[in-house]
């Protein structure tokens, strides 16, 4: 199986049992506030994210199977990447400020900014 249909059939199980987390977030947001999760509204942006990137995955690769692999490496890290971005904040919001997570986050942005553009443009011009 392709890695990126891999990664997007993990990254769909995964925004499934996240439901979970975010059945706990809205039924007893109280009590997961109480015990150590002060955000924890961001268990449903993990939730979303993991099924859109999963979503995404299993799309581009289905599409363009035969993609560039550093298109498929900026695109496979940028897909794990962001969702996890959110959990760490349901723990400690402030997490957002400090520069480990900002450095991850740029480094995770830059490749999906890259690597969807990027598999676009190759794409077209050579399909």
């Amino acid at each position: 199986m392709p890695l990126l249909t891999s990664l997007g059939l993990i990254s769909l199980a995964l925004g499934a049992l996240s439901g979970w987390l975010v059945l706990a977030a809205t039924e007893k947001g109280a009590w997961l506030r109480e015990h150590g999760v002060p955000a924890p509204v961001r268990f449903r942006q993990a939730h979303l994210d993991w099924i859109m990137m999963g979503l995404i995955l299993i799309a581009v690769q289905a599409a363009v199977p035969d993609m560039p692999a550093w298109i498929r490496g900026c695109i496979a890290f940028g897909t794990i990447v962001n969702p996890i971005l959110f959990l760490p904040l349901a723990f400690r919001p402030d997490a957002k400020d400090h520069v480990l997570y900002k450095a991850i986050a740029i480094v995770s942005f830059t490749a999906l900014s890259l690597g969807l553009p990027g598999l676009a443009i190759w794409a077209i011009t050579t399909g």
